[in-house]
């Protein structure tokens, strides 16, 4: 046996490490021992864990973030390949289309001044595949630098062609249930990247504006407020609160009038979504430019003519707005409001105002038509698993949603999340999943051509030619020789992953890991996609499966710096987890990760912080020596059992541990991971190193005390690495290989400790 070194190196150590784990075959359910075991009928069957690792996007370097879900979800896997589990971790990465192509395509243009336009679609494509190819890569490296023991033969990514099957034949069921659907409706429209964006893509800025309150005539008997004068022009009513008396008189009454050379027709109604507190309590009702107005409109019955364009530029009046952009036509409209006195107060106010996260520009509000998912549709489940509704029972895509939180069958980590879930499920509209983007899943939809081309013969089966076909694959018409021409849109990439829990393990065929590991133990990710992916998950697991994706979703907050600021590159304070691995090593960046941080609560880390957890490191490594150097080893057989208590301090110190174990592995057992890390660096620096190992000094001195402190101080030692390996990987499989007569080759499968009576 080789004697520990005098310094602990973990730049040389880790990377030799992870090898001799990935060359095991321990990642792997598969390779473990004790599915091995049960192949043979030693044991039963072993249980399965699942966790599938939120895909991190493709475009380009893991963030403090990535490090944390991690680290949580390998301290998850490890805790539970150790206590005999068949674990499953499934890495992958998202295509995160949005995101790529704007990172791409910026790239391009300011390397060649070029857009995607200029490319053409094939070639822009085919360089977006080279880099993501490259980013793939890169993070699957720095997945290992952090230590994540995730089974690397089953990695998937979500545009790759078994995840773009499930895409395109979930697509079709849904559209042949009604769920998905073609239509006219209010979009967050990106004018600077012409396309739709998700509500998750939107970035809000709060900006100083004005709020203005004018009369749209003379004789219009009713004042309303507004911050954009300009989208006035589209206005078909103004909208009261049913309770508020001071306009009672009005409500029903119609008014024709010119407002800025713009002929309006507006109608008073009664609407509860308008707002007595705020300006007059009055709102000016402009359907095709709000969610909310297009909301109240299609209550009331009202026309909803677009005035914006997808330029933002404003499409009706006369020279004075017509082709302007709507910044321009703001002040165009508020002089003609004080040429007209008609504006009767103007004041500067704090809003939030929606920006695309990737171009920066500013969300305009437009019906478009697109492809939706139909939240409040009622369809047929099949083969139903899921509380409280019966296979061949009616249900919507957002009762799944809610049922599945709300019955108990998905438990959400912390619980006060539930709260906020809920809300937002009830309060859900369609989904559009289009974009108007090239990189993603192409909608599999197919349009035929406009002009038919008869066959000799059947000129007159041109009239059963279908104009629309969903399909997986290219059709072909039936009844003539014209093409069919997919629609050019892709998929909003939250379509995709959020079939994430089953598509990776091959659904739609019926795949023996679909059956052995789905559904799936646990989700960790952060509290901020609770609803844009989480929810989602639960919406197409329900759909597709009859089932939950997950039993637990337990919910990470963000990683902020020492004063609590968000990391950002504006800030100059962002911590690159891979830099700080390689200088203080993986496992101090790990354990400062986890220590302090709670469930669903933002987290702050600092370099010093993570430095301070290279120390405990080293002084595991330093304690290692010590018991090492001071034990003869190879006169004892290892022993799992209890060592026999002979000073106080035996048995203190032995007493300890057992409450540890029992503590950490209760802590675990229910998800909880920063009080065990914690309670694991306390007992170590300061019962067993500051205390016990200080005693152990006399003691070793003593003839009748010696053997017996040897074989506890082997034992706590071999104990600490077993309880610190899921938090402390690296450190502690490099001192267990110094031990003799292990239970297991690696750390990675060593047996949980358990408390033994008596201890």
């Amino acid at each position: 046996m080789e004697e520990l070194p005098k310094a602990y190196n973990p730049r040389e150590t880790e990377q030799r490490i992870y090898k001799l784990w990935e060359e095991s075959g321990f990642f792997s359910p598969e390779g473990l021992p004790c599915v091995a075991l049960a192949k043979r009928g030693k044991i039963p069957e072993p249980k399965p864990f699942t966790i599938m690792m939120p895909p991190p996007n493709a475009t380009g370097i893991l963030h403090m973030g990535h490090a944390l879900m991690l680290t949580l979800e390998d301290i998850m896997i490890r805790y539970r390949r150790m206590r005999g589990f068949k674990t499953l971790w499934l890495p992958g990465t998202d295509h995160a289309a949005i995101a790529t192509q704007a990172v791409v395509e910026k790239e391009i243009y300011k390397k060649e001044g070029k857009n995607r336009h200029d490319l053409g679609r094939e070639e822009l494509l085919r360089r977006i595949d080279e880099f993501v190819s490259q980013s793939r890569k890169t993070i699957q490296k720095q997945i290992r630098v952090m230590g994540a023991s995730c089974d690397w033969s089953r990695e998937a990514f979500t545009l790759d062609e078994k995840r773009s099957l499930a895409v395109r034949t979930i697509f079709k069921q849904m559209y042949d249930d009604g769920l998905i659907y073609r239509g006219n409706r209010i979009v967050n429209w990106d004018p600077k990247g012409q396309t739709t964006i998700s509500d998750d893509e939107i970035v809000y800025e709060e900006r100083k504006t004005k709020l203005y309150t004018f009369r749209y005539a003379k004789d219009f008997p009713i004042a309303i407020s507004t911050t954009r004068p300009e989208t006035k022009v589209g206005d078909t009513a103004v909208a009261v609160h049913p309770d508020d008396k001071r306009y009672q008189q009005y409500i029903g009454k119609e008014y024709n009038l010119d407002f800025c050379g713009v002929p309006l027709n507006i109608k008073i109604v009664a609407d509860p979504a308008a707002d007595p507190e705020f300006g007059t309590g009055a709102v000016g009702v402009t359907p095709a430019h709000s969610m909310t107005d297009w909301e109240i409109a299609k209550r009331h019955n009202l026309s909803a003519p677009q005035v914006i364009s997808e330029y933002a530029r404003i499409l009706v009046g006369d020279e004075r707005i017509r082709g302007k952009k709507t910044s321009e036509a703001r002040e165009e409209i508020i002089n003609w409001l004080k040429e007209n006195n008609l504006l009767e107060k103007e004041e500067e106010v704090t809003q939030n105002i929606a920006t695309a996260e990737r171009t920066g520009g500013i969300i305009e509000p437009l019906p478009k038509l697109q492809w939706f998912v139909n939240v409040n549709t009622k369809f047929k489940i099949k083969n139903s698993k899921l509380k409280g509704l019966q296979s061949g029972s009616e249900t919507t895509l957002k009762d799944i949603m809610r049922n599945a939180v709300a019955s108990g069958q998905i438990k959400i980590i912390p619980d006060h999340f539930a709260k906020t879930y809920f809300h937002w499920v009830d309060n859900l509209r369609d989904w559009c999943i289009s974009r108007q983007i090239w990189y993603g899943h192409q909608i599999p939809v197919w349009y035929h051509e406009p002009k038919c081309i008869p066959r000799t013969g059947h000129e007159g089966d041109i009239v059963k030619c279908k104009d629309t076909i969903v399909a997986a694959a290219a059709p072909k018409c039936e009844f003539c020789d014209a093409k069919f021409i997919q629609d050019p849109d892709t998929l909003d990439t939250w379509f995709s992953s959020g079939l994430w829990t089953f598509s990776t393990l091959g659904w739609p065929e019926k795949t023996k890991d679909l059956e052995a590991y789905h559904p799936t133990d646990i989700l960790e990710t952060g509290y901020e996609i609770l609803f844009f992916w989480v929810a989602r998950m639960i919406m197409m697991s329900g759909y597709a499966l009859g089932d939950i994706p997950f039993r637990d979703v337990y919910l990470h907050g963000t990683v902020r710096d020492a004063k609590g600021r968000k990391m950002s590159k504006s800030l100059g304070n962002g911590i690159d987890p891979i830099d700080v691995a390689e200088k203080f090593g993986a496992d101090a960046a790990r354990m400062a990760l986890v220590v302090g941080n709670t469930p669903g609560t933002d987290t702050r880390i600092w370099e010093d912080k993570i430095k301070a957890y290279k120390h405990f490191a080293n002084k595991l490594w330093n304690i290692s020596r010590y018991i090492l150097m001071n034990t003869p080893i190879s006169n004892f057989k290892f022993q799992i059992s209890k060592p026999q208590s002979i000073t106080d301090a035996d048995k203190d110190i032995l007493a300890k541990l057992e409450a540890l174990v029992k503590s950490v592995t209760d802590n675990l057992d229910r998800h909880i991971i920063h009080e065990p890390a914690n309670q694991i660096y306390q007992f170590v620096w300061h019962e067993f190193a500051d205390i016990y190992i200080e005693k152990s000094k006399v003691q070793l001195q003593d003839v009748q005390q010696k053997e017996n402190t040897q074989k506890i101080l082997l034992y706590c030692l071999n104990t600490i690495l077993r309880l610190l390996h899921p938090f402390a990987p690296f450190v502690t499989e490099e001192i267990y290989r110094q031990l003799p007569q292990k239970e297991a080759e690696l750390l990675v499968v060593a047996p949980w400790p358990f408390q033994h009576s008596g201890l």
